[in-house]
């Protein structure tokens, strides 16, 4: 797996990570032996970059992880994130909290529950209106100094949030959705800004959650059990059949690329720049390994024009999240 630099604070990773999320939280009932043949395939593969946070679960996420890396910690270069607020009972309370005192007691939780000393990066999840960000990048500054983490980044936050934590300590990544799906942060500044700044750009969901794979052509398509899916715009009927259309003419330029329409999405976010690590999310052998194969896609010139064409910034039907989550993105 080719390797790339996150940032200039010198933290190399795969080209391509892993999200962890749906092991246990959001994509319908979980199968922890078959998320840890994951995880293990993963590392057999050169996917090392794995990404988590307390708030999958809650916590169960970084629990599976913890169990899963126990002898093999130093293989791995591992991501959570704080900010989403869990209360003392474990029960996610819908609010943000990036006060000092709440990260500061939230890191050792994660790090108690991976079975670990330190994070190699670990974000804020979301910003805190309440909070100045100053505050929070502050006490995450305070963990770096103690050595509880080596590297900081911020997800879902607008560009010129980023320049506001990056100059309180310096940044070394930014998280946030990307893919032909949501193309969102090629207009707002902030690929721009990570770029100005020198800070790296992981790239959630680069396979729209799943909507790019081309599996899913109906609500019955949708794994059984909870599934975040259910209720997220982008999967209602009418803007369903709309993104299916989109879906279908990218298969048509896959086809001709002598590859699958998942390969495709994932190739172009990777040919978007050295400075992009997708980490698309799976829990399953089958499904990490057609991932892993994006990676030695080469899309021809005319191939990419014609999936901008095709796939271009707005082309989506529906919001990304159910309203209460998007009024919880910082820009």
């Amino acid at each position: 797996m080719e390797q790339r630099t996150l940032g200039k604070t010198g933290l190399r990773v795969p080209a391509q990570g892993l999200g962890c999320m749906g092991m246990t939280f959001g994509y319908g009932t979980s199968d922890e032996a078959e998320a840890v043949r994951t995880v293990y395939r993963a590392l057999d593969l050169g996917v090392n970059l794995l990404d988590t946070a307390d708030m999958y679960g809650p916590h169960t996420n970084e629990q599976l992880l913890g169990r899963a890396l126990e002898g093999r910690r130093d293989e791995v270069v591992l991501s959570s994130k704080v900010g989403n607020e869990i209360d003392v009972l474990g029960q996610l309370t819908g609010r943000l909290n990036g006060r000092p005192e709440y990260i500061r007691k939230a890191v050792d939780a994660s790090l108690s529950r991976l079975g670990t000393d330190r994070l190699d990066l670990y974000y804020l999840h979301r910003v805190d209106p309440e909070v100045p960000v100053e505050e929070s990048f502050g006490a995450l500054g305070e963990l770096v100094e103690a050595g509880k983490v080596r590297h900081l980044g911020i997800s879902e936050a607008s560009a010129d949030t980023i320049r506001r934590a990056h100059a309180v300590h310096p940044l070394t990544a930014v998280q946030t959705e990307y893919s032909l799906f949501t193309r969102d942060v090629e207009v707002n500044g902030v690929l721009a800004a990570c770029r100005e700044l020198g800070i790296g750009f992981v790239a959630y969901s680069p396979l729209g959650r799943g909507f790019l794979t081309g599996a899913i052509r109906s609500a019955g398509d949708l794994p059984s059990g909870p599934d975040f899916r259910r209720i997220a715009p982008r999967f209602e009927e009418d803007n369903l059949r709309a993104n299916l259309t989109v879906v279908d003419a990218l298969a048509e330029v896959a086809a001709a690329e002598d590859t699958s329409v998942t390969r495709l999405a994932l190739a172009w976010v990777l040919h978007q720049g050295k400075d992009v690590v997708p980490i698309p999310g799976t829990r399953r052998v089958k499904n990490l390994q057609e991932n892993v194969a994006a990676a030695s896609v080469r899309l021809s010139d005319d191939a990419l024009k014609r999936i901008d064409a095709i796939a271009p910034y707005g082309i989506t039907a529906g919001e990304r999240y159910p309203a209460p989550a998007m009024a919880q993105l910082n820009g």
